[in-house]
């Protein structure tokens, strides 16, 4: 049956222009600076961390001319002294670092700076600063413009190492260095900028694709992000390959068959994911943690803003392994652990809810009766040397699922899911958290071995989850709920102790939800499509399909879901998550 998942979700935007393309993006530039009575102008073009600058600076200097132009990051530290700086929040670990307390300014040397400023301060006409920090050295510019970008695309050009670390020329570095020093460091100083001036910005630049920017003013921005809050919406999905990935998402998604494989697809991590608003005619593309930063209460809901701050707490992602691999065998911190070791305040507890799966497909989870720990991490210690493989089936649990299966995976418990199976994992959002115990002895796609992260691992893995304990607390925790006319509800998947609720419905009619006051995250687990609408018509409707999340912002309030289209008639189900408000007094993220 042909794919009908949309690629590449759009949230319409009315009353304001978009200016695409260089010659009409410094066109407009240049009305701005054209302030009557102003011969001296200074323009700050501040760009996010993987901006390519030069590109910018080659069409403003090219078509604007201005008597003065600047870089910031001349102005930096040696890049020894940044090395030195950031190596407490990078650390030698090959996966993990701290999270940073650093601030855009510390990158800047002193004496450096005020000869910028002061270069600054001495210049007629039209002076433009560019990169990242230029407000720091432009102080309070006549005009502002904030060049930002996703953190997905950043990551496509550290694979291509068109671009390195913020203020290191590490461009040929290995990816996994460089997504972990910006991980860390990088977009946490960024992210903490952006937010200080983000009122006093005047337009935004969409550099995504090099060729072919686009412009619109910060009001523009800020409309359409009151707009986004108002009505359910997607952000745009990105997918992966990996060393045990599968082919489902090919078919399902429409994706790219002479790929390898698609391991993961991330159709709604709010901190990687983009935004893509239509403003008439034109597209611009856009982090989508913004609307998580600038308007968090209407997005999250008073309760969840509290606890968790500008921080998405919720995560779903796809697992592909159909025709592929085991995924690694592994363990998550716990809230203690990973508090310590690298500064995040919550977990990732996570379930797998099987989108579908073969016969005999399978999950690792938990671990057998009387296992001694030190006899299982001997081994793991042999694996890992190469001495001998890992025998997983002498010490973890193996269970049959089968498609619709929803198992819970609290922290620190031993799991992994079997080759032939697609998994939709809802978890909390710290996602790079995962402790690699075994990974079957196999290379990554780029031939060298993947990380393990035993020591990690050892150190919570919980001994006491074993065959038992896993079949009565984790491993089927469907409950009835409610039913009404054309519909049921079930409770499933995630243990007592989580924050997230998930809550499934199957339908054949209209089933009415309400945020209470709380984001809801679904997806369409069942059924061709699906179309969401408002009791009050307060939004337009909304159409869904297969696999496809969406987001409905907590200041929705009430809202419907019934089957549309192709799926008239025939029986559909969600799968919903959002946070359990009771469970927030032991968050203590702000």
């Amino acid at each position: 049956m042909k794919s009908n998942f949309d690629k590449f979700p759009e949230v319409a935007v009315t009353g304001h222009a978009c200016y695409s393309g260089w010659d009409n993006v410094v066109e407009e530039i240049q009305k701005a600076i054209q302030q009557p009575g102003k011969t001296t102008v200074v323009v700050a073009i501040e760009c996010y961390h993987g901006v390519l600058a030069k590109e910018i600076i080659k069409h403003i200097n090219q078509e604007l001319q201005p008597a003065l132009l600047l870089q910031s990051n001349a102005a930096f530290k040696d890049e020894q002294a940044i090395a030195a700086m950031v190596q407490p929040f990078v650390t030698d670990d090959p996966v993990f670092g701290y999270i940073t307390s650093l601030e855009l300014a510390d990158y800047f040397d002193e004496t450096r700076l005020q000869e910028m400023r002061t270069a600054v301060a001495g210049s007629s006409g039209v002076t433009v600063i560019t990169g990242a920090g230029a407000t720091i050295v432009a102080g309070q510019p006549d005009v502002l413009i904030y060049a930002d970008m996703p953190r997905w695309e950043i990551q496509l050009r550290f694979r291509r190492d068109a671009v390195g670390n913020l203020g290191k020329t590490n461009k040929t570095d290995t990816f996994a260095y460089k997504y972990k020093h910006a991980y860390f460091v990088d977009w946490r100083v960024c992210d903490k900028h952006k937010k200080h001036i983000f009122s006093t910005i005047d337009y935004i630049l969409d550099t995504t694709i090099e060729e072919n920017p686009k412009l619109i003013t910060a009001a523009a921005l800020q409309d359409a992000m009151q707009q986004v809050v108002t009505r359910p919406f997607r952000v745009v999905p990105f997918f992966d390959p990996g060393p045990w990935g599968g082919q489902w998402l090919k078919e399902v998604c429409d994706l790219d068959r002479s790929a390898q494989n698609f391991a993961w697809g991330f159709d709604c991590v709010p901190e990687e994911n983009s935004l893509m608003l239509r403003f008439q005619h034109e597209v611009v593309e856009v982090p989508s943690v913004n609307v998580v930063f600038f308007q968090p209460q209407a997005l999250l809901g008073k309760q969840v803003y509290n606890a968790f701050g500008d921080e998405f707490p919720i995560r779903f992602d796809f697992l592909d392994t159909m025709e592929g691999g085991n995924l690694s065998l592994q363990v998550h911190p716990l809230k203690e652990y990973i508090r310590e070791k690298f500064g995040m305040p919550y977990t990732q507890d996570e379930s797998y809810y099987f989108l579908d799966a073969k016969d005999e497909a399978f999950v690792y989870l938990g671990l057998k009766e009387s296992v001694e720990p030190a006899a299982m991490v001997a081994e793991l210690e042999s694996a890992q040397k190469g001495e001998a493989p890992f025998d997983a089936e002498k010490y973890v649990q193996k269970w049959q699922v089968r498609k619709h299966d929803h198992v819970s995976i609290p922290a620190g418990t031993v799991h992994c899911s079997g080759a032939n199976t697609v998994v939709l994992e809802i978890s909390a959002t710290p996602y790079i958290f995962t402790f690699k115990l075994w990974d079957w002895g196999r290379m990554g796609l780029d031939g060298k071995p993947r990380p393990i992260s035993l020591e990690h691992g050892k150190n919570v893995i919980q001994w006491d989850r074993t065959t038992n304990w896993t079949k009565d607390n984790i491993r089927s925790l469907v409950q009835p709920v409610a039913e009404g006319d054309g519909w049921r509800e079930e409770r499933t998947g995630l243990d007592e102790h989580s924050f997230i609720e998930t809550r499934r419905h199957w339908f054949t009619k209209t089933v009415a939800h309400n945020t209470n006051g709380v984001v809801n995250v679904l997806n369409l687990i069942e059924g061709r499509e699906a179309i969401v609408e408002s009791p009050s018509n307060a939004f337009e409707p909304f159409v869904i399909h297969y696999a496809e999340t969406f987001i409905v912002p907590a200041a929705v309030g009430e809202y419907t879901v019934r089957p549309h289209g192709e799926s008239e008639g025939h029986q559909c189900a969600t799968m919903k998550a959002y946070v359990r408000t009771e469970k927030l007094v032991d968050i203590s993220i702000n």
